[in-house]
């Protein structure tokens, strides 16, 4: 009996951002093996990372970055899983899924082990509903539906750009957080998926993420962290509240919940503060910027629209610290590279 091939086997590439040996494929090579990886080696790129046998991959360091983007590379952070951003440029695939090297398969309530990226795959493929929630939350799965009450007239839902997974064991908590509650672990599994409301943020985090590049990815732009920066760990928050404001300018979709992962190792709480203590401060102006952020009806690409949410960054974000004109700068870099890479057809 001929077995069905993978979803999206030949339109989809795995990103992956790493400092060490990927050993931690083994668990999933089950679900990853039919696909193609992306590797964006962090920290030194003399030191040989190893990738378990039979996968098919490319692998890029800091110098294949510099020689790939020359002086435009300085938009890429250094020292940060922020680096993955990279892997995103350089695909040539339709759909990217990325995921962190210190996480593992989860198993549902049932037992069974989750598949994360297939879920991904049909969340990115069914609509997602933004303008109304629907309290059964997403009416496009399996045995459910739209709610009484909810408008015929939106009932087509929008295309879905962003499906954002959530994860088992180690919460993906701040630095204070941490700090008071060190041994708590995340052991909730909830059976469900929604999509994110219009004018809605939401912290996105990098470690269990997939997304529809076609649709949005010139604004998936992971910022300028790690070394040489004030700020890290604020990398993927970021390009959410950039890609949150972007969709719900063009009528796109973003869904949250299932598929979890099993995340396995808790950063050091003392080193996350240090990263983390400017931005504590000032995602408390930089939210109800991203808030009342409004792109022009202008804007109808999504570079278009993150060149104009560059140059509101540099004009009301830049007034907090000089980190942020900066920042604006390195946003127009992106997209001038992504442009470079990436030609329009």
């Amino acid at each position: 009996m001929a077995t069905a091939s993978p979803p999206l086997k030949d339109e989809l590439d795995i990103v992956i951002p790493t400092i060490r040996n990927l050993d931690f494929l083994e668990m999933w090579r089950p679900f990853f093996q039919p696909y193609h990886l992306i590797i964006v080696q962090d920290g030194d790129p003399s030191k040989q990372i190893k990738v378990p046998y039979g996968f098919k991959y490319d692998l890029y360091n800091r110098n294949d970055i510099n020689k790939l983007l020359g002086p435009k590379a300085s938009c890429i952070s250094f020292k940060d899983s922020a680096c993955r951003c990279f892997g995103y440029m350089v695909s040539k695939k339709k759909y990217i899924y990325t995921i962190d090297d210190d996480c593992f398969v989860a198993k549902n309530p049932s037992g069974q082990d989750i598949n994360a990226l297939e879920q991904h795959i049909k969340n990115l493929l069914c609509p997602s509903a933004p303008y109304f929630f629907n309290t059964l939350y997403d009416p496009y799965a399996e045995g459910a539906d739209f709610v009484r009450g909810y408008p015929f007239s939106l009932r087509e839902g929008v295309p879905t750009a962003v499906s954002h997974g959530l994860w088992l064991n180690i919460p993906d908590y701040d630095a204070p957080t941490q700090l008071v509650k060190p041994s708590e672990r995340n052991t909730r599994y909830v059976d469900a998926v929604m999509t994110i409301p219009k004018s809605t943020l939401f912290p996105m985090c990098g470690m269990n993420l997939a997304f529809d590049r076609d649709l949005i990815g010139p604004a998936m732009y992971f910022g300028l962290m790690g070394e040489g920066q004030p700020i890290g760990r604020y990398d993927d928050m970021w390009a959410g509240w950039c890609v949150k404001v972007i969709c719900d300018h063009l009528g796109l979709g973003v869904k949250t919940g299932l598929p979890y992962i099993w995340h396995s190792k808790a950063s050091n709480p003392f080193v996350n503060l240090k990263k983390e203590y400017k931005g504590i401060f000032w995602q408390e102006e930089i939210i109800p910027f991203f808030q009342a952020a409004v792109l022009p009806k202008e804007c109808t690409t999504v570079q278009a629209c993150y060149i104009e949410l560059s140059k509101q960054v540099r004009e009301k974000l830049g007034k907090i610290d000089p980190y942020f004109t900066k920042l604006a700068d390195a946003m127009v870099t992106w997209i001038e590279a992504w442009d470079e890479l990436n030609p329009s057809k």
